[in-house]
């Protein structure tokens, strides 16, 4: 099929095409540990979630005591340790995932990964589960450098470029997402599923889906 209207989609990782939640919140709770501080209930890390892991550190330290006389760095290091060490004994797709990436898949389109994980962490759990033959690129927050991670546009402005330019379209779950999005001029789905920083409903995506399978529809409906 060759007339669906995006030649591109490109998806945030962690709330958006995977539920990392637990393997993220038992790294946050390692974290913690090692400096002795309250552990996180895992079913609550997720609201911690969505900048990356040292966004998702300092929100977890603020909210414990603060980061007075804490190497957050070497912290840092620590979380990152444990996490890819474990990263994905909980891990999946969303539900309606695969069947999604399918469906994009036999339209012809090129998926793609733009997720201000580190590179080299995402590209660790994609090959873990098997994902990474399915996407064209996989952009990380660390991948161009400091400063151009989401919001900034600069890495879904990347994304098109690897992927042969065309009409693109992007996929996520926080203002991070949204905000990256407004600022390349692509139109963005956001998904209730994720770790949303704010109602999904008040992200300002141009379109809020509640399951995988409204995501071709959703991008069908956008483009007219």
């Amino acid at each position: 099929m060759t007339d669906f209207p995006f030649q591109i989609v490109g998806f945030d990782l962690d709330g958006t095409l995977l539920d990392t939640a637990q393997d993220l919140g038992h790294a946050l709770n390692h974290a913690l540990a090692h400096i002795s501080r309250p552990l996180v209930p895992v079913e609550e890390a997720r609201r911690f979630i969505g900048g990356g892991t040292g966004q998702m550190l300092r929100a977890a330290l603020a909210e414990s005591g603060g980061y007075e006389g804490i190497d957050v760095p070497a912290l840092q290091d620590v979380l990152v340790g444990f996490y890819a060490a474990n990263i994905a004994r909980h891990t999946a797709l969303f539900p309606g995932g695969p069947e999604m990436l399918e469906a994009l898949a036999a339209r012809g389109v090129h998926l793609a990964v733009a997720t201000n994980k580190r590179e080299d962490l995402a590209r660790r759990l994609f090959d873990e589960l098997g994902l990474t033959p399915r996407f064209a690129t996989i952009i990380g927050g660390d991948t161009l450098g400091p400063g151009r991670a989401k919001p900034a546009p600069d890495m879904l402005n990347e994304m098109v470029a690897r992927c042969g330019g065309g009409m693109a379209a992007f996929v996520g779950d926080t203002t991070f997402d949204v905000g990256a999005a407004r600022a390349a001029a692509m139109p963005v789905v956001a998904v209730r599923f994720g770790f949303c920083d704010l109602p999904p409903d008040e992200l300002g995506a141009d379109a809020v889906i509640g399951h995988f399978d409204e995501l071709v529809p959703a991008l069908e409906a956008l483009a007219r």
